[in-house]
């Protein structure tokens, strides 16, 4: 998932905010991952980032939402991606974010 960002009078800044999956994708290309692999395996290679579940900032330690996937090993990246689709459509649409990120959510960045 990604959108793009509000206008703004500068160019500094990424043309889209990536979040949820997109955010994965971007880190398992960045990262050392390999598949087959299991989610534990996938989460240490990528030392459990905080993954953005929504435009606003809230987020989330991979290694939550890799557990509220119902399957361990992953044959590649689609499968893997694919598992966590839902975990991160089901945060977006049921999560009230806690008062930290509320307060984060608030800043401007």
């Amino acid at each position: 998932m990604g959108m793009r960002p509000p206008p703004s009078n500068s160019d500094d800044g990424p043309d889209v905010i990536e979040f949820g999956i997109a955010e994965v994708a971007a880190a398992l290309d960045d990262g050392d991952v390999t598949f087959p692999a299991t989610g534990e395996e996938v989460v240490r290679a990528l030392s459990d980032p905080e993954i953005d579940y929504n435009a606003k900032g809230h987020e989330v330690p991979l290694s939550e939402a890799v557990g509220d996937v119902d399957r361990d090993r992953f044959e590649n990246k689609q499968e893997f991606l694919n598992a966590l689709h839902p975990v991160f459509e089901r945060y977006r649409n049921s999560r009230t974010p806690g008062v930290f990120e509320r307060f984060r959510a608030a800043l401007p960045l």
